[in-house]
């Protein structure tokens, strides 16, 4: 009989429900780090939510998980990687708070557009003086929603249904699937901005996201604009927003995120935390309650629980990280990688939305099994832009909710190499393809970059340079590189004509910053610089 240890307080159902199949279920709730590494050795599946921290070390005194599920969507409380070095499955629930989270949402627009708590705050405090609190309606007013993925779709569904006018941005979402909305693309984050009465972001914390609303985005808002967030903290500038709605600029804000949260245990005399836009009535706060429901608690409880059933059963599932494929993996894996290396390329050198994939085996490719393959195609292609941890089962059905269209085909026809993998992206401007192949048994190489010839190993860390067909580029680039420490470890170029075009892939030790980078498009005869990490 499998054990499972669960260690964060979930819904009862999804304990019961696996008790119910006969699993042994401990439940220490609230158990410490040190208590955990002493008994997770006898458990064969370990359920957490956000508090514990499956770290590396609780991995290797597990010497008999097999899963560890959280319940919930984000999983950056568990050590991905000695996971899948150990071969244990992680499963999460990222659909579970979906609809609680755009509920959420709308809870809070409403609220900020009538001033909902504020006047409830006073109605407790015996002030009815209701004139303070008048609000403005919502039909008619245009709500620019910032990311069009699960939860933002819903929210602009439900906005739709109040009458307000919806624009939305999101730079990887199909024409197709906008269109299926009802609502108006903005083509830039600038364009929506200026336009709307209220702005609502869903879009994954990443990088790029960082300060996505700073002091020149509040600016160039429209004077009366109110602004909410449920998604994540500090995808917007705190301070530029104390600052925006002390001016009047900004009407107001909803927020159940922050950039630095408080302890959501500590009662009120303990807690030390102050943020100054709690200061500001215009400011509505809530403690981050976007999962915060019994139908999101269920739905995460009774998701993860069959998910461990289901791995402990042996059945192949969605994961977080790879599961274990059945077949002759060891013969696949270096086209696997390919794959992936190949799709990743797309999003990391160019911006224009992508409405259909096509994967073109040949040669020797004809007669091996190519759906895992193509699966990591989709999956390099995603995990550039893509808001929810991805793996080999769920890959398909998130390209299929950006409305990109996937075709595959073989052909026995090839000439130059055994075998050959070409992904080709089509895009309203035209298609712009790339192919890759393996030598022996592992060699990856890129022998195709958007119909430039190439010969390249993918590496780490890579520059995509395209550049006029003149003397003294390479020297160029190589003498900005050394001059800041980047080691060039392999070059390759390649052109269509004499004296038009050229690419060159530059094969470099270390990540290269941001400044050198716009330092490099700056030099005479160069066209275009993108990083690309594979």
């Amino acid at each position: 009989m499998a054990k499972i240890i669960v260690t964060d307080k979930m819904a009862q159902d999804g304990i019961d429900y696996l008790k119910s199949k006969g699993f042994e279920v401990d439940t220490p709730f609230g158990i410490s780090h040190e208590e955990l590494l002493e008994v997770i050795g006898q458990y064969d599946a370990l359920i957490v939510r956000s508090a514990t921290k499956v770290k590396r070390d609780i991995i290797e005194r597990g010497v008999n998980l097999k899963v560890v599920g959280r319940a919930g969507n984000g999983v950056d409380n568990i050590d991905l990687d000695a996971c899948t070095q150990r071969g244990i499955t992680v499963v999460n629930t990222p659909e579970g708070n979906t609809m609680a989270a755009a509920e959420m949402s709308v809870a809070l627009i409403y609220s900020v557009f009538r001033n909902i708590p504020q006047a409830y705050h006073a109605a407790k405090n015996r002030d009815f003086r209701r004139n303070r609190f008048v609000g403005e309606e919502l039909d008619g007013k245009i709500a620019g929603v910032i990311g069009l993925g699960k939860i933002g779709s819903i929210v602009a569904k439900k906005l739709l249904g109040a009458g307000m006018k919806v624009v939305g941005y999101d730079p990887y979402i199909s024409d197709e699937r906008v269109a299926q909305l009802g609502i108006t693309r903005m083509e830039t984050l600038d364009d929506l901005l200026k336009i709307a009465d209220l702005i609502t972001i869903h879009i994954p914390k990443t990088p790029e996201s960082k300060n996505l609303i700073g002091e020149r985005e509040l600016a160039i808002c429209k004077k009366g604009v109110r602004i909410v967030n449920v998604a994540r903290g500090g995808m917007i500038d705190e301070k530029a927003l104390y600052n925006a709605i002390v001016s009047g600029h900004v009407a107001g804000a909803a927020l159940d995120v922050q950039e630095v949260e408080p302890n959501f245990n500590k009662k009120p005399e303990e807690q030390d935390y102050w943020n100054p836009l709690l200061d500001l009535d215009q400011v509505i706060f809530t403690p981050h309650l976007g999962a915060s429901t019994k139908e999101a608690n269920l739905n995460c409880s009774l998701g993860v629980a069959k998910n461990v059933e289901a791995v402990l059963n042996g059945e192949f599932v969605s994961a977080v990280n790879m599961p274990p494929i059945s077949g002759d993996l060891n013969e696949l894996k270096p086209y696997i990688s390919l794959g992936e290396k190949l799709g990743a390329i797309y999003y990391q050198a160019e911006q224009e939305r992508v409405n259909k994939i096509e994967v073109i085996y040949s040669g020797d490719l004809v007669e091996k099994p190519t759906k895992m393959i193509t699966l990591g195609i989709i999956k390099g292609f995603l995990s550039v832009v893509s808001e929810t941890q991805l793996n080999y089962v769920n890959a398909p059905l998130k390209l299929n909710e950006m409305g990109i269209d996937l075709v595959e085909s073989k052909s026995s026809q090839l000439e130059k190499y055994t075998n050959l993998i070409t992904v080709k992206f089509h895009r309203k401007s035209g298609i712009l393809s790339v192919s890759g192949t393996v030598f022996a048994k592992d060699a990856i190489r890129i022998v195709d970059f958007f119909g430039y010839k190439l010969d390249f190993e993918p590496t780490n860390y890579v520059l995509a340079i395209q550049n006029k067909d003149v003397p003294g580029i390479i020297g160029k680039v190589g003498t900005l590189l050394g001059q800041n420490n980047i080691n060039i470890a392999a070059l390759q170029w390649g052109r269509k004509e004499k004296g038009n075009k050229a690419v060159s892939f530059v094969s470099v030790d270390s990540d290269v910053p941001d400044e050198l980078i716009n330092e490099l498009r700056t030099v005479d005869g160069i066209l275009k610089v993108s990083k690309l990490y594979f």
